[in-house]
């Protein structure tokens, strides 16, 4: 987070392994974002505690061997916390209509944009 805001980034992202907490302080900018991943209650707790306000719960789909939550968790997660989520892991052009069914708009994918945009 220092470095984030020495080099006066918007926000700085919070990995799901990272279990800190931070603080903000007269350095950090007024309209500094933290940005985190979860994967069950526990790092949302810790997530809670370090300031995030946009919350990566993952991975809702399957990608490769990780463990996938599924909608149903996704939901059950996103209920245990105020913070604002997203859905992210193994998203793509057929099941973001299922996310949309359930209400989740918030999500994130870097391998559907790099096959969309190249």
């Amino acid at each position: 987070m220092k470095i984030a805001c020495s080099l006066e980034f918007d926000g700085a992202y919070l990995p799901s392994f990272y279990k800190e907490i931070v603080g903000t302080n007269s350095n950090t900018p007024k309209n500094f974002k933290l940005l985190g991943s979860a994967h069950d209650i526990k790092e949302i707790k810790i997530k809670e505690k370090q300031g995030v306000k946009l919350l990566f719960l993952s991975p809702v789909f399957k990608k490769k061997n990780k463990k996938q939550l599924k909608i149903n968790n996704f939901l059950r997660l996103r209920k245990s916390t105020n913070i604002e989520t997203a859905a992210l892991g193994g998203i793509n052009s057929k099941n973001i209509k299922l996310l949309n069914l359930y209400g989740i708009k918030n999500v994130g994918s870097i391998d559907w944009i790099k096959k969309i945009y190249g």
